[in-house]
């Protein structure tokens, strides 16, 4: 299960980066698109206002709606987090998104989430210098920052709750009953 959650993460991601098209998304984006897709949708809305080196992705999550900063968040946590792990998250952000992800899972209604990343924020920021030091650019660097990191117990966690309550599912109900916010009225 968590292998083909993997292959559809990293096939959105290859798919968000060839056809990078930022279309605005209207009241009518949604009619004909099944839920992944309408998900894609707003995540490459959302990445369209990013430089193509995603290097601002900060400065422009800051400045997006309380919904979007939300799913976007979400979305990037869910697929590093199936990809590699919390730590993957944090390595591969620099743990730049690391302060939205409570308050973006409380948004959505995942307080079981919530309180998973802010366990996961407080080992982050208590091993943050630690783990710096891997943080190389080397695969051999990366490797390493798995060894005897603290953040390792926290996937099955996530996994667990993800089976319990799939995020896909809460991300869908939240972005429908939302969707005013995800549109260019």
């Amino acid at each position: 299960m968590k292998y083909s959650k993997v292959i559809i993460i990293i096939f959105s991601l290859l798919l968000l980066h060839c056809t990078r098209r930022g279309d605005t998304l209207t009241s009518e984006t949604p009619r004909g698109l099944d839920d992944f897709q309408l998900e894609m949708a707003i995540i490459d809305n959302i990445q369209s206002r990013m430089n193509s080196q995603m290097s601002d992705e900060r400065e422009v999550v800051e400045n997006l709606s309380k919904s979007q900063q939300a799913i976007y968040v979400v979305w990037i946590l869910e697929a590093e987090v199936n990809n590699g792990g919390f730590n993957q998250f944090y390595y591969n952000t620099s743990g730049e998104l690391a302060d939205f992800a409570e308050s973006a899972f409380t948004t959505i209604g995942a307080p079981k989430f919530a309180e998973l990343v802010k366990k996961a924020n407080a080992i982050y920021d208590s091993t943050k210098s630690d783990l710096e030091k891997y943080n190389d650019g080397t695969i051999e660097g990366f490797s390493k920052s798995y060894e005897n990191n603290p953040l390792n117990d926290l996937d099955s966690i996530f996994y667990a709750l993800d089976k319990e309550e799939p995020l896909h599912v809460i991300k869908m109900k939240y972005i429908k009953s939302n969707l005013q916010e995800f549109t260019n009225q």
